[in-house]
């Protein structure tokens, strides 16, 4: 099986198992917390599903996600597990595969209920070494609210750096940040 996208793939940080997203489990999250647990055999955290269902889930994306037949961690990221539990505190992963200039965008969720406690900060690292295995990755990327918070104290403490103010086509108004995969 793709090591990069199989259905076992799974990244581990000392307190984190970043499990690969099947389609069919997050489609069974859109549907709800029940069926989900039924899917997945997972125990969703309490504000889990509305990172998936919010007033931004675009129909596209919910068509290509019920089309789509195994996991693609570039496509559908990973589930957020506390290690030694069944116990989803979040998801993070990438807004696609590498672009032309092998840049990889980056996001990620912690609900909150286990904010402040350095998980968006495992898991982040968790996906640039990640991506640092990955060839075809020369940057990676992410967008912040433009002020500082939680999320920028994040990306600074995983080695991104600041690099300006930009207008995301989604967003609005953002501060980019980036790193190099290799940088230590």
């Amino acid at each position: 099986m793709d090591e990069q996208h199989g259905k076992d793939l799974s990244l581990e940080t000392c307190r984190l198992v970043l499990q690969a997203h099947e389609p069919a489990e997050i489609v069974a999250l859109v549907d709800g917390n029940d069926t989900y647990r039924n899917v997945s055999g997972l125990e969703p955290a309490s504000g889990l599903r509305e990172f998936f269902v919010s007033g931004e889930l675009s129909p596209d994306w919910l068509a290509q996600l019920r089309a789509a037949e195994k996991a693609d961690p570039w496509k559908w990221g990973f589930a957020l597990l506390l290690r030694g539990t069944n116990l989803v505190v979040g998801t993070c992963g990438f807004k696609g595969p590498a672009d032309g200039e092998g840049v990889v965008e980056i996001g990620y969720g912690i609900v909150a209920d286990h904010q402040g406690r350095g998980f968006a900060s495992e898991a982040t690292a968790a996906l640039v070494a990640f991506a640092s295995t990955c060839g075809d990755v020369r940057r990676l990327r992410a967008h912040t609210l433009p002020e500082a918070n939680a999320s920028t104290r994040v990306l600074s403490k995983c080695g991104f750096e600041f690099i300006g103010d930009v207008i995301d086509p989604d967003d609005g108004p953002v501060w980019r940040w980036e790193r190099d995969p290799e940088q230590r």
